[in-house]
């Protein structure tokens, strides 16, 4: 067909490599959608092109990324685009025979063109017509064996129409952008399982490691606020050895429950469980007197639960006066030496390092030679 848009084998392959290349770099979900949109597009000469994935507990398609030609009111990463899956036919009956273990994943090709009448066949139609496309392809991912979304490409109005060549490319493109998705997933959850506290959610140490090195870099460089709230679960022995450890252990997910809800006061705080019954809250940027609060309020809420006898609690901060950190260490020490002075005085709220001044108890503590054998203190951070 004259004007027809046409690729050699060669120019395919070199597609399908370039694809795979960009798939294999991508290291969030969120790159690895992108590429897979922009690999697509560039590969069947589109100028639009979306990946969505198929929520089946809401029964809708939810775009993650477009890229190209945007219409108006398009977002690269939309916050919320999401469409029926009951609007679209074709989707709706592949998804079914996929969920169901039939039929394969092949690409097909709409146009924006009407009936004789003028009325447009369905709700995908009408969007290409109302976007000023006028032709696109869709094909289905398949991850795992089963449908997981769409690869979305079209044209505007006036460029040649996709063909079922185009189709079967697309196809053969789908099937490299979903083996690259499902990498990335499980990359994604490997990350999760080695940054993840499994009893609590929350992060685990080697995240707070990792996130107070970057912190201190900033304020060294910015002079960004940097403060570290430490906390000792009361009374976690005695439910163990009461009622057993599937008690504590539900003493503990509990508290991790109100540490997240206390952490989300703070702009950038990450919560964490940093082993046993110990757990902290990293807070990037806030003033001193608002980390305050939430440790505050976090005291007050750990003593109102069923199980337990509340918390012991202790803060350090670049915000106060405790001389220059210049390592993670130390700022682990000072939260540390805090919360081991709240502990042995049964403090029923946190205990902040220096601010009792220069001579500040907690600072010296924080500071001081080791202890004796026998002695619980135990600080903790990288040097």
């Amino acid at each position: 067909m004259a004007g027809q848009v046409r690729y050699g084998e060669d120019a395919r392959m070199t597609a399908v490599v370039a694809l795979t290349r960009a798939m294999a770099a991508a290291q969030s979900p969120r790159e690895s959608g992108r590429a897979a949109a922009l690999g697509a597009c560039r590969a069947l000469s589109g100028d639009f092109a979306a990946v969505s994935e198929w929520e089946r507990g809401l029964g809708r398609l939810r775009v993650l990324v477009n890229v190209g030609e945007l219409a108006p009111g398009e977002e690269e990463f939309p916050e919320d685009e999401s469409y029926p899956v009951r609007d679209f036919p074709e989707i709706a009956d592949f998804l079914h025979q996929s969920w169901t273990g039939g039929g394969e994943p092949s690409a097909w090709v709409e146009t924006a063109g009407g009936d004789e009448n003028g009325a447009y066949r369905h709700q995908r139609v009408a969007a290409l017509r109302r976007r000023g496309r006028g032709c696109c392809v869709v094909a289905p991912l398949v991850l795992h064996g089963r449908a997981w979304g769409e690869l979305y490409v079209a044209r505007r109005v006036g460029r040649p129409v996709f063909d079922r060549a185009d189709a079967e490319f697309a196809t053969v493109l789908a099937a490299v952008a979903a083996a690259g998705i499902a990498q990335t997933e499980r990359l994604a959850e490997a990350r999760r399982l080695a940054f993840t506290d499994p009893l609590t959610g929350l992060a685990n140490r080697r995240a707070v490691d990792i996130q107070l090195d970057c912190a201190l870099e900033r304020h060294r460089a910015e002079a960004v606020v940097v403060s570290l709230v430490v906390c000792d679960v009361n009374g976690l022995k005695r439910v163990n050895d009461t009622w057993g450890h599937s008690v504590g252990d539900r003493l503990l997910e509990r508290f991790g429950s109100v540490l997240s809800m206390c952490g989300a006061m703070l702009s950038d705080a990450l919560a964490a469980r940093l082993g046993g019954d110990e757990f902290c809250l990293l807070a990037v940027g806030p003033p001193v007197e608002e980390v305050i609060r939430a440790a505050e309020e976090l005291c007050q809420r750990a003593a109102a639960l069923e199980l337990g006898d509340g918390v012991a609690c202790g803060v350090a901060s670049t915000d106060e006066p405790i001389g220059p950190v210049r390592s993670a260490r130390r700022l682990f020490r000072l939260a540390d030496a805090a919360q081991y002075r709240a502990k042995a005085a049964g403090a029923r709220s946190p205990v902040v390092a220096g601010r009792e001044g220069p001579d500040d108890p907690v600072v010296r503590l924080a500071d001081a030679a080791p202890p004796p054998p026998g002695e619980r203190r135990r600080f903790r951070g990288r040097e």
